[in-house]
This record gives C-alpha cells, structure tokens and sequence, in this order.
C-alpha cells in the first residue's frame, strides 16, 4: 500500500509539468559516445514517453567515436582537431557519412521497438530526417585550414514544424549540405542549438558523457546563467566536452531559448528526472532565475486549487470552492518554478488594527525541506509592511513549532482584529499566532 501511495503521490507531482509540456517542443541531443555506450535504447524509451505526453521532440545525434572507428578500420590518417572541432578532409567526410548512415538505422530501428510488456508497446512513432539543414564552411581558423568541416547556416524551420504537428519526430545528423550540393561535417552541439533557436524550442536538452558539472570548489552545478557560465568557461576548470556543451547551451539562451539542460547519462532516466523533478539531476542554463515569487492572477485558480486540494482533504486546511478563491485571487501570492507553481499564500489586511492575516501557506511537499516556505513567509511579511501594517498574524492546527522558530509568539483570539475575531472557528480550535513586524 506505501509504493502504491508513492507512486499516486509522484504522478500527482509530475502533472503540472505535463500540462506545462504540452505542445512545447524540445530538442534532445546526444553524442555518439551514447550510442556506443549501449545507452541508445533507454534514451529512446525514455523520448517515446515525452513524445506520448504530447511533447513534440527533434533529435540531434553527434557522431565521433563513430568517424574514428571508421578512420581506423579503413585505415585512413584523419580525425585531427582544433579547438574541439575535427578537421574533415575528403577520407574524414566519407567516414563521416558512413558513421552517421549507420547511427541513423541504428536509432530508427530503435524507434521501430513494439514488443508486449515493453516502454515501446504500442508506440508506432514515425521519426523523419532528410536535408533540413543548410551548411557553410567553416573555413580558415587560427590558420587553420578546417576544410569540409562546417557550421549551420540555415534550419528548415517550416518543414521540420510540419513533421511535428502531423505527430513525428525528426532526426537531425551532423551533416549540413550547401546549395551547390557539397556535404559538409558539422557539430552535434551547433546543429542542436541552431534547430533550438529556428523553431523557438522551449528545451535543448545535450544527454552527455560528462558527468554532473562542478565548480572549482567541488560544489554542484544545477542552475547557472549565461553570464554565470561565461565567468566559469573562462575559469578553465572544465573539460573540453563540458566546456563544449555549456558554451552552445548558453548561445542557445542568449538567442531566445528559455531553458538548456545538460544531463548524464550514465544515470538511468536522467532526462526524465531532469524534466519531471524540481532539482532535476543535471545543470539547468537559463537566462533568469526560474524561480518566480510573484502576486498571483485569475490565471492561478486552478494550480492553487491543486496545490491545496490535498491539504484541504486532510483538514489542514478550510476548503475554498473556486467562486471564493477567484473573488480572493488578489490576496494570494504565488511561487513558481518553470512555470509550474509550488507555492502559495495569502494575506488578509485588517488597516484598522494595522495587523494582517497570512492564510494558506502551502509549499508542495516535493520542495518542502529547500527553505521555500521560509521565502514565501519573507515575501509576505513584506507585501504587509508595504501597506503600513505592524503585525501579521496566523492561525494554525498543526505547524506552530514552524512560526515559532520564524519569531511568532503564542497570543489569544481577544488579541485579533475584532472582525477576524467574530468568524474565529471555535470547533477547529486553531492556534493564534503573532510576529511583529
């Protein structure tokens, strides 16, 4: 009966994120290293899941280890770098087409899984490629010569959005092709940020072999912004992958994507508990905090109502009907993180007495030991004095210990405002509750 419990309790959690995701496009990226590593097949099952929520998702797939397997098997001198970019000459480019004709099959055969009793039961996903990236030379760098190696000029935007409203996925390899017909050898991370920005993507998600970015104190990395990210590329205490995948996902943000992931995936489901958990498991690049504590609109009512809804059928709460929280809606005050909100309370000003009543202070229990409840309290302690009040008051059946240590004292029913004391409900008994402010 508790797994039972847990798993009702998880999928009740992840709803609002699903009902944030849905028709939002995402492109996933992921390096070659993936494929040869055998996580191939749960990446994909884990991508059929986001495209069965109604998540319409383009796939980017790297290539390298895949071009060196075949520069060695034909034996062919190649796969130089500079800067992290392989130089393509004419042997490296065939290889290259070679490696990425076989990784294309290789993901649409597994896309083609169907078996009984599997994540891909019933799944039937189409997943379209084709020439929907133009290129143009990278040419000379530093004095070097990159020759076939190129960048993204141009994405087929309007063509690829079509796939996607029909139902499809689409795969992009790390080939673009010129207008006079030539092939040119391109970075996953390029193209994937390129498409990202074309069809205005809410995710670029890079499923790496890098491990969970740290800083140069050892400290985890999950959120950083791009100016954040510039200080920390300039550092130099990244790898040359890290460094890589945070230089793209940062372009990506600056040119309008709202949030860039970047995930292990030695670590089963990590774009899933990335997507579909508050901290995630990865390091989150976005332009802003995600984080939003704001004053709530008609717009709230019914994440509030879910927010709450538990605690009300436990007694914690006063049940609300919507009528009542719409007609109160200005009083509350909301925290939201990547637009899904968490957190809720409100305020109920008595000017005559300068005391104000906080109601409603909700934190959702998966971020209930962050301190967020601790945030939305300060808030709310503000908005009170910006109106001239002197003291906030609670009432409460179960959580006095908590205001306690947040300097409220114990006080009676005769200390509230006298309209606040004439609707008292005597049979819940509430503690009364005081913090001057």
């Amino acid at each position: 009966m508790e797994d039972s419990m847990q798993f009702v309790n998880w999928l009740r959690s992840v709803a609002p994120y699903i009902h944030s995701f849905r028709g939002q496009t995402f492109v996933v990226a992921f390096p070659g290293e993936l494929v040869r590593s055998g996580a191939l097949s749960t990446l994909v099952h884990d991508i059929s899941l986001l495209h069965a929520l109604g998540i319409k998702v383009v796939i980017v797939h790297g290539s390298r280890p895949q071009v060196e397997e075949q520069l060695a098997l034909r034996q062919v001198d190649g796969g130089s770098f500079h800067n992290g970019t392989l130089i393509t000459d004419p042997a490296a480019l065939e290889c290259a087409k070679e490696a990425t004709g076989e990784l294309r099959l290789d993901i649409e055969a597994a896309f083609s899984q169907g078996l009984p009793n599997t994540p891909m039961a019933h799944a039937e996903i189409q997943i379209i490629s084709g020439n929907f990236i133009t290129a143009t030379p990278l040419g000379v760098l530093d004095g070097v010569d990159m020759q076939l190696t190129g960048k993204t000029r141009k994405v087929a935007f309007d063509s690829i959005q079509r796939i996607l409203d029909a139902g499809d996925l689409v795969l992009l390899p790390p080939l673009g092709f010129s207008p006079t017909g030539e092939i040119f050898s391109l970075r996953m991370e390029d193209v994937a940020m390129s498409a990202a920005l074309a069809l205005h993507a809410h995710k670029l998600i890079f499923v790496t072999e890098t491990p969970l970015m740290t800083n140069a104190a050892g400290e985890e990395i999950r959120e950083i912004t791009p100016p954040q990210a510039e200080i920390l590329l300039n550092s130099g205490h990244l790898s040359e992958a890290a460094a890589g995948y945070l230089r793209f996902a940062s372009k990506a943000c600056i040119g309008g994507v709202p949030r860039a992931h970047i995930v292990p995936y030695a670590m089963d489901g990590s774009a899933l508990l990335e997507l579909f958990t508050h901290d995630g498991v990865g390091t989150m690049i976005t332009y802003e905090n995600i984080d939003v504590l704001r004053e709530a609109t008609i717009q709230d009512v019914g994440s509030i109502l879910k927010l709450i809804e538990p605690y009300e059928e436990d007694g914690t709460l006063v049940k609300r009907g919507r009528e009542l929280l719409e007609q109160e809606i200005g009083n509350f005050s909301v925290m939201e993180h990547d637009g899904v909100i968490f957190g809720c309370a409100a305020l109920y000003p008595f000017p005559a007495e300068k005391m104000a009543e906080m109601a409603c202070l909700i934190v959702d229990q998966e971020v209930q030991e962050e301190g967020e409840g601790e945030r939305i309290l300060i808030h709310i302690e503000n908005r009170a004095r910006a109106m001239g009040l002197t003291h906030l008051f609670i009432l409460t059946t179960q959580t006095a210990h908590w205001f306690l240590r947040r300097g409220f004292v114990y006080a009676s029913v005769n200390e509230l405002p006298k309209d606040r004391q004439h609707i008292y409900n005597w049979q819940r008994k509430s503690q009364v509750l005081i913090k001057k402010l």
